[in-house]
């Protein structure tokens, strides 16, 4: 248990941890390679943080997510990711702060809720997050709001343009996970994204660049954590 911070970074790529972890983190430690999902944990500014893979989709993020909220007394998540804009002004490379995800996951399911629950962040760690942004003099680029959570990678339904309509700043497939998981444990939760392709102008970053130059989201992550840590 004490090998892992109260604070983690997930990105979805195991690699992308590791890179966090080598780039920013002091004093490292290694404490998971199980499944090559990499997790490590190290000081950033003297506080400790960890930062772990999470994998693809909901199913793999909650997995995760759930072991470390339970098994591991990790208090807060911050996922830091990829995602596809959606809307004109949210640009490649942009920042986005998800306050909620829409979802068309059937994971809250189980959860009996008399109703729609809504997939939302912890209003503190997005503060922090908004707060960091400014203080890196980057929030020109930083868009905050609800983005879309999908099960699906290759879609088998056009949902782009009514996201575009009840604007949605973004798709991407882990961030509902995360807050639905958050909110059944009372824990804390908060998803970070850039954005690498965009589904109406048809840029795309390459997988090299998805995986080593999002350094701008990860300090905004970092520097929260730090406040949490």
């Amino acid at each position: 248990m004490g090998d892992i911070a109260k604070v983690v970074l997930m990105p979805g790529d195991p690699l992308r941890a590791k890179y966090i972890a080598e780039t920013y983190l002091d004093n490292l430690q290694q404490f998971t390679s199980i499944r090559n999902m990499l997790g490590f944990t190290g000081t950033y500014k003297g506080k400790r943080v960890s930062v772990m893979g999470s994998g693809m989709g909901v199913p793999s993020f909650s997995l995760y997510a759930s072991e470390l909220f339970n098994f591991y007394d990790v208090d807060a998540i911050i996922r830091v990711g990829s995602a596809g804009g959606t809307m004109d002004h949210v640009k490649m490379r942009d920042i986005v702060i998800a306050m909620s995800a829409s979802t068309d996951s059937s994971f809250a399911r189980p959860m009996d809720f008399p109703g729609i629950l809504a997939p939302s962040a912890d209003y503190s760690l997005v503060s922090q997050a908004v707060q960091a942004a400014k203080d890196l003099g980057i929030m020109e680029k930083v868009h905050v709001g609800r983005i879309f959570t999908s099960d699906y990678f290759y879609t088998l339904y056009d949902t782009h343009e009514i996201l575009r309509r009840t604007g949605h700043l973004c798709t991407e497939m882990e961030t509902a996970g995360l807050y639905l998981t958050a909110q059944r444990y009372n824990k804390r939760a908060l998803s970070i994204l850039t954005i690498s392709d965009h589904l109406f102008t048809k840029e795309v970053l390459t997988a090299e660049e998805r995986q080593t130059t999002f350094n701008e989201m990860m300090e905004i992550a970092l520097e929260t954590a730090w406040h949490n840590a």
